[in-house]
């Protein structure tokens, strides 16, 4: 399949008044990252729409981490150019510190004081004062909901709710940008449940949120729009159901009860599939399936002509692409998890 080429780089803006009237809150062009003869990045671009949920998506050793990590100023680009909040992350990465909050893979939050002690540190971390850091962290107590936890110390929280308390960590400042890292690695499906809707929450109050995931229904659910990125470069960028749309529409599959119903689903099948595609058979699950242009009418007619013809069938319907199957598509089984991962282990730059 040939991948959607990713839209043209917005270009990165030159003056506070060109960045102020931006729709993008962080804009890269041509970031390049290099360690020893590894490409970490390799010519990356994005442009993240302000208030918006933006995924960055890719096997292990793709560049997500260390486009983060070159966007939140914690590594230095070996090229390219980037703005976060409209401050060039290699010019002025104090101004743009300012603007953004991060959350790493792993919570950093103190398990022995209370929650609502870890948000005043960060608070008096961040030079609030002492009354101000006190009324910012009853906001985000609320905010996150946590206000009944909030005397409780997090080594007695779910995983979700210290997940939510190192959300809320993050947003002392009230940053513009909030970069998620694996926000939700280790956590119970109830625990990813409470992360999405504070993330959630967030967008709507206008922050702009970039997530790195491992989790292709995270990014499904939570992203506006996707960036899919390989070996350090952009292959794709669309929205969820745009991608999805890039590697087909709908398939008809059909599971017969009866081994000796298979030739007529197949035959019936093979009336509606798109011109030159062939039903495929899986013998063993007796399931039938093939891509059609006509998703419901021609679901409709297969089970009709079945019904006629006395054909049982233990299962019959549309199946839409997952984005497990985009993935797959666009980026196969190449990345090497041990590349970005080495990276960051064996090349703790910090730019200052």
């Amino acid at each position: 399949m040939s991948a959607t080429p990713a839209p043209e780089p917005a270009p990165v803006p030159t003056t506070k008044a060109a960045a102020a009237d931006s729709p993008y809150s962080v804009v890269a062009e041509g970031l390049r990252k290099t360690y020893g003869d590894k490409h970490a990045l390799d010519g990356l671009d994005l442009a993240v729409p302000r208030g918006t949920v933006f995924g960055l998506l890719g096997p292990n050793g793709a560049g997500k981490t260390t486009a983060v990590r070159a966007l939140s100023t914690l590594v230095r680009l070996d090229g390219g150019r980037a703005t976060v909040g409209g401050y060039d992350v290699s010019r002025d990465p104090r101004a743009v510190r300012r603007r953004i909050g991060l959350t790493g893979q792993h919570a950093a939050v103190d398990q022995i004081i209370t929650a609502r002690q870890n948000l005043e540190m960060f608070g008096r971390l961040f030079h609030l004062g002492a009354a101000r850091a006190r009324r910012r962290a009853a906001e985000l107590l609320d905010q996150f909901g946590l206000t009944e936890a909030a005397d409780k110390q997090p080594q007695h929280f779910s995983g979700g709710m210290r997940r939510r308390l190192d959300l809320a960590s993050s947003m002392i400042l009230a940053p513009e940008v909030l970069f998620l890292d694996e926000p939700t690695t280790g956590l119970d499906p109830r625990g990813r449940s409470e992360v999405w809707d504070a993330v959630r929450g967030l967008t709507e109050q206008g922050t702009t949120v970039v997530l790195t995931t491992h989790y292709l229904d995270e990014a499904d659910k939570l992203s506006d729009r996707i960036a899919v990125i390989d070996q350090g470069r952009n292959v794709t960028e669309d929205t969820p159901a745009g991608l999805k749309r890039a590697i087909g529409g709908d398939r008809i599959e059909v599971v017969a009860a009866e081994a000796r119903d298979l030739p007529a689903v197949v035959a019936a099948v093979a009336r509606v599939a798109i011109p030159d595609a062939e039903p495929e058979t899986d013998a063993a699950e007796l399931r039938v399936h093939a891509p059609v242009s006509a998703g419901v009418p021609a679901l409709t007619e297969v089970a009709r002509r079945l019904q006629d013809e006395g054909v049982v069938v233990a299962d019959i319907g549309l199946r839409r692409p997952t984005l497990d199957e985009v993935f797959l598509a666009l980026t196969g089984s190449r990345g090497d998890s041990r590349t970005e991962q080495r990276a960051d282990s064996e090349h703790e730059e910090v730019a200052v």
